[in-house]
């Protein structure tokens, strides 16, 4: 049987991490009505052209928050056996993934022709991130919620509306491909990547929100 305080704790802890999730999406969210960054366009420029402004360092703190507010709602998780070790891997692979986008920052093309180690680095590891945390979220849904099919379905629509809006790059990619042009041209890929992002967030949000069912409480008619 689980304690009060140890049940206080997990819900303490996911609370938190959703805090930090949500405070990194108001940074980004500033980022884009005060000056330099308001003239960014938010429906061309990708989410990482912040890390290139005067406001880099808000940048690097909102994906930091986003980062360490996911891997403490998904250690609850994982310590209440509601997190598979799929799911939970696939989790790393985006809190990582989102470590490596601030610690390698994007080329900044006006001043390179193309990408050095630490520019193909923040590529990949955004494609690995936004592609690790609806799988994760996808993997964890069953788990995490097997009495409760309203969050269970919740979750599981926001990750594949996610890989829908990742989709959507992809087939820019290929169309790109086959008529030899810029890819990034076709597309409002800012747009599409905020929201994916956000997206991405609220079922993340979703699967970390402490459940009463799931959070030690025993289910009626057991003890």
């Amino acid at each position: 049987m689980v304690t009060f305080p140890a049940r206080r704790w997990s819900v303490a802890v996911s609370l938190t991490g959703i805090a930090a999730l949500v405070l990194g999406a108001a940074l980004v969210l500033l980022l884009q009505v005060i000056p330099p960054t308001d003239e960014i366009s938010v429906t061309r420029r990708t989410i990482s052209e912040y890390g290139l402004s005067d406001h880099k360092w808000v940048f690097d703190l909102a994906v930091v928050l986003v980062a360490l507010g996911s891997a403490a709602g998904l250690a609850v998780l994982r310590g209440q056996r509601r997190l598979p070790l799929p799911a939970a891997i696939l989790g790393t692979l985006w809190t990582v993934g989102l470590l490596v986008i601030v610690a390698f920052p994007k080329p900044d093309w006006a001043t390179v022709s193309r990408a050095d180690f630490g520019g193909t680095l923040h590529r990949i590891a955004s494609v690995v991130a936004f592609v690790a945390l609806p799988l994760a979220v996808l993997v964890a849904a069953r788990t995490a919620f097997p009495s409760s099919p309203r969050r269970r379905w919740t979750a599981i629509v926001l990750a594949l509306l996610s890989l829908c809006w990742f989709a959507v790059i992809l087939g820019a990619v290929v169309v790109a491909a086959a008529e030899d042009g810029r890819w990034w041209t076709l597309i409002p890929l800012g747009l599409v990547e905020r929201g994916m992002a956000l997206t991405e967030l609220l079922a993340l949000g979703v699967l970390l929100a402490p459940d009463g069912q799931q959070s030690g409480q025993p289910a009626p008619g057991r003890r």
